[in-house]
């Protein structure tokens, strides 16, 4: 017994080093954190079976009284037995697995006991099937996943091994061998086992506990993205506010690509496969149509399953949630994985909070959103407003040209054309690009000097990289209109009035200059911050302009008047740069042609 206890705790050690690098796997960590279907419990059958066959190899043969050193690599004589830890192994598959998981574990190691032979051959198969299927009813009872529940568990290793030992009473023959056996066998197999399941099961306890550190990380990750999310998302689901969202997700999480869609077209898409998953263009994946139609979370881990339209495309795995704004699926936020088994359960319960804060967070923003469009309800029907006046001394220019000028009636017909095109796409849209701004400002001025040829001339100049930019409509038509009536009344010499538009220190700078009658320090005050009544106007123009761009763009934008008497107007507004990069994309996409 003295002799046997040392080997058996050198070959018991052999077992827990290998069950200590299996715990490093993320597979097999991954394994014990699930609940098990069927996939894992053949895993685990599978893993501790091979258990038992290894405990089996590195028995010690008992010969009579005397034991053997070696290892032991054959069969057993008909005067043979074994010592070892096989039960150990099969008592551990039962406890986390259940019965299916202990029986199958215990069919494998108890099966490969019975080819070895030896007198306790038949008895040690059938106490090794049994262990697996009373540890798997006990583990299910008693939890043995719980915090703290490694001693039950030791508790239950030990009653096993006395299992064994009384099996082998009862069924293995000459019965004088047996009970020498025992006498030999028992307290070192017993305090062996229990040893190595304690071991065993703290390994497996460490692994549980240091998930659970891990959802308390990720929880405050997920908190962490959320806050820093949470300004962009307050803008709604667009191309600027998904696409700073996307890079956010990715920087922070294991993803390697990132995508963000609402019900219709990809509205950002960052990481691998950037290629083919290009933002506002159709969904490349029938998985989001999926997630789109059900509302619920799915999950690919093959290429086949996330069904993109690129064969070559390198993304193998996916989650993807919907978010979801008053019960109702607004888009989808995407993780993929250039590997199979690149999500982790912890990964995926961060991503389903994070689904959980974003669709939160949309749902603020949709109620900021409408609390902004009760505001603007009022300044779109003033923009979709056309002076009457206007309307018919262009009619009545038009009309007078057909019959001396038919080309230039013509051509001035398409300009009003575009006029009036201009109006409508403003009070449908909440930014338009720069270029077509000035499209309705030229359109303008040219009917305006068909009527006055020599009154005033203009000037703009246009940065080329910058033509591309969103600006909210109505910005600089409404200010030309204001000089054209107002800048040059009571003025005997020429109009000049000049539109510049460029790029400076991160922001972009729209001024128009005008050499009118300028204004007082008491009207530049007033214009902008109020509507005023007077003969010459109320001022409606320049309220209605600063007001949008605060509202818009907040302490990142401005407006600003420059004036004295006799001395003209400068009017400028500044825009953001970072809020403007999404423009160019958007207007090729809804512009192009």
């Amino acid at each position: 017994m003295a002799q046997l206890l040392p080997v058996m705790l050198e070959r018991a050690g052999i077992l827990i080093i290998v069950a200590f690098l299996l715990s490093r796997l993320k597979s097999f960590r991954k394994i014990i954190n699930h609940e098990y279907v069927m996939k894992e419990k053949l895993i685990l059958i599978t893993v501790f079976g091979v258990f038992g066959i290894i405990s089996n190899y590195t028995g010690i043969e008992i010969y009579h009284h005397s034991i053997s050193e070696e290892w032991h690599i054959g069969g057993l004589s008909g005067e043979s037995a074994i010592a070892n830890t096989r039960i150990m192994g099969v008592a551990i598959a039962g406890l986390l697995g259940g019965p299916v998981v202990g029986l199958g574990a215990g069919l494998i190691a108890g099966v490969h006991r019975l080819t070895f032979g030896g007198y306790t051959g038949i008895a040690c198969g059938i106490s090794t099937i049994l262990a697996g299927i009373i540890t798997g009813i006990l583990g299910k009872r008693f939890n043995i996943r719980k915090k703290n529940s490694h001693l039950k568990a030791v508790v239950i290793g030990v009653l096993m091994e006395c299992v064994q030992m009384g099996i082998i009473l009862l069924i293995a023959r000459p019965f004088d061998s047996a009970m020498e056996l025992v006498k030999i066998i028992a307290f070192p197999m017993i305090t062996i086992n229990g040893f190595g399941t304690l071991i065993f099961m703290l390994i497996i306890q460490t692994i549980l506990l240091e998930e659970d550190r891990t959802k308390t990380l990720q929880t405050h990750k997920a908190l962490y993205i959320a806050q820093l999310t949470l300004p962009f998302f307050r803008k709604g689901l667009n191309v600027e506010s998904c696409e700073r969202v996307a890079e956010i997700i990715l920087k922070h999480t294991g993803a390697d690509a990132v995508s963000i869609t609402d019900q219709y077209q990809v509205l950002s898409h960052v990481g691998l496969a950037s290629d083919h998953h290009i933002p506002l263009k159709s969904m490349s994946t029938r998985l989001t149509q999926k997630v789109l139609e059900l509302g619920v979370i799915q999950k690919a881990t093959t290429k086949e399953e996330i069904q993109c339209f690129r064969e070559d495309c390198p993304l193998h795995s996916a989650i993807v949630l919907p978010l979801i704004a008053h019960s109702q699926v607004v888009g989808t936020l995407k993780l993929y994985f250039k590997n199979s088994n690149g999500l982790s359960r912890v990964d995926e319960e961060l991503v389903e909070g994070l689904g959980m804060l974003f669709s939160t967070q949309l749902e603020f923003a949709e109620a900021e959103q409408q609390r902004k469009l009760l505001k603007d309800a009022e300044i779109k029907a003033l923009q979709a407003q056309v002076h009457p006046h206007f309307l018919f001394n262009a009619i009545n220019t038009i009309s007078c040209l057909i019959r001396t000028d038919a080309d230039k009636a013509r051509k001035l017909l398409l300009q009003l054309s575009t006029f009036f095109r201009s109006n409508l796409q403003g009070a449908r849209q909440m930014q338009i690009p720069l270029e077509k701004e000035l499209e309705h400002v030229q359109a303008y001025l040219t009917l305006e000097q068909a009527r006055f040829p020599d009154k005033y001339s203009v000037t703009i100049d246009i940065a080329e990289s910058i033509k591309n930019t969103m600006i909210p409509p109505f910005t600089l038509q409404p200010l030309v209109e204001n000089a054209v009536h107002h800048a040059f009344k009571q003025r005997k010499k020429k109009g000049i009035i000049s539109i510049q538009a460029f790029e400076e220190n991160g922001k972009i700078n729209i001024t128009t200059i005008d050499n009118g009658i300028g204004m007082t320090e008491d009207q530049q005050k007033k214009l902008g911050n109020q509507t005023v009544h007077s003969k010459e106007g109320t001022g409606t123009a320049l309220w209605n302009i600063k007001k949008r761009i605060n509202e818009i763009y907040g302490q990142d934008g401005d407006f600003t008047i420059e004036s004295e008497p006799s001395s003209g107007t400068k009017i400028t507004i500044i825009l953001p740069v970072d809020q403007q990069k999404w423009g160019e994309k958007y207007a090729q996409g809804l512009y192009s042609g």
